[in-house]
């Protein structure tokens, strides 16, 4: 079944097939997932140099903080443990009022000694005598300033950086919209920070049958009941409108299913505390729309309490509805479970 578009000029069509989201036209595998829920995209690479792959700083600065914290603290413990080592070799004994009575003390005043000597704390009671226990100590300071410092770094640029923590519905819907059918996901801000001027673009990809029978990915925009708000303090519906113009139309969801449809999700927003562009993204499989549904209500007014209650545990809650439009026959009760074989065409 193909697509129904108006007519168009066939050099806009022609560039209409040449639109491209970044994920290129050869990502055929119906198996493969263009862009995660989490909004991680779903491509790894291979082939490249050692240091491109490593890139720590993109990679501290992007992972989770208990990742990161165990990060920071593993490196901590074995630079600790490496420079214990290095004064075993050098001998203990170059430490002025280290315990030696055992290898088990020897060795924990050593780490002990490495861990004040890289922090710079030096408490007093174990100082280094000799050249060569002096210069491993020296160089362990000069290396606890560099780490520290780029640990401190680190540390505030996560603190500092921008981030929109925008919370998905669960599940797209395909549910009654005016006097046709519209293709629905509901977000939320999950923090109490405003997000101002918010916008949305959502892209349709799917796989299409070339005459020569290779399949090639495609990729339509999706027009929107609205695709901006300056406000952002309750949930908000986005809403495509399925109508004869729309890339949707004429698809069940068989049809979505066998095309591998998977709908892109971008938005951007101004963060108000640090006046600055985030973003946020996420998608949907055609696996993860549920056709005949409406999302309940998240907003609860209660009179006289002088303030509106969003409950975010609500933000994937719907109910089945009865799906018709000027497109669609008025269904009947015994064919709702049928009607996901028709209903956006």
């Amino acid at each position: 079944m193909k697509i129904l578009h108006p007519k168009k000029d066939k050099l806009v069509e022609a560039e209409e097939n040449r639109k491209d989201l970044g994920f290129g036209t050869q990502i055929s595998d119906p198996d493969t997932r263009l862009l995660n829920r989490d909004g991680s995209f779903n491509v790894k690479r291979e082939g490249g140099t050692f240091w491109s792959r490593l890139n720590v700083f993109n990679r501290l600065m992007v992972c989770s903080w208990g990742r990161f914290i165990a990060l920071i603290l593993g490196f901590y413990l074995t630079l600790n443990l490496i420079f214990a080592g290095i004064y075993e070799i050098v001998g203990v004994e170059n430490l002025q009022g280290a315990d030696l009575t055992s290898p088990q003390s020897r060795f924990m005043d050593a780490f002990f000694f490495s861990s004040q000597t890289l922090t710079t704390v030096g408490y007093g009671r174990i100082a280094p005598i000799g050249f060569w226990a002096s210069a491993v100590a020296a160089i362990e300071s000069l290396l606890g300033l560099l780490i520290f410092a780029l640990a401190t770094s680190l540390l505030y640029g996560r603190f500092s950086k921008p981030v929109a923590r925008i919370l998905y519905s669960q599940n797209a819907v395909i549910a009654p919209y005016l006097d046709v059918t519209g293709f629905m996901f509901r977000i939320v801000n999950e923090r109490a920070n405003q997000l101002i001027d918010l916008q949305v673009e959502v892209a349709m990809s799917i796989l299409e049958d070339q005459p020569d029978g290779r399949r090639i990915r495609r990729y339509y925009s999706l027009e929107l009941e609205r695709n901006k708000v300056n406000f952002f303090p309750a949930n908000w519906t986005i809403v495509h409108p399925i109508t004869q113009e729309s890339p949707m139309f004429g698809f069940g969801q068989e049809e979505l299913l066998k095309r591998d449809t998977e709908f892109l999700i971008l938005i951007k927003a101004t963060e108000d505390t640090f006046n600055q562009t985030v973003h946020s993204r996420t998608s949907y499989h055609a696996r993860e729309i549920v056709a005949g549904a409406k999302f309940s209500p998240m907003v609860s007014d209660t009179i006289g309490a002088g303030v509106a209650y969003l409950d975010l545990s609500k933000l994937s809650d719907y109910q089945d509805v009865t799906l018709s439009s000027e497109y669609i026959p008025e269904v009947k009760e015994s064919d709702i479970g049928k009607q996901s074989d028709y209903f956006i065409g």
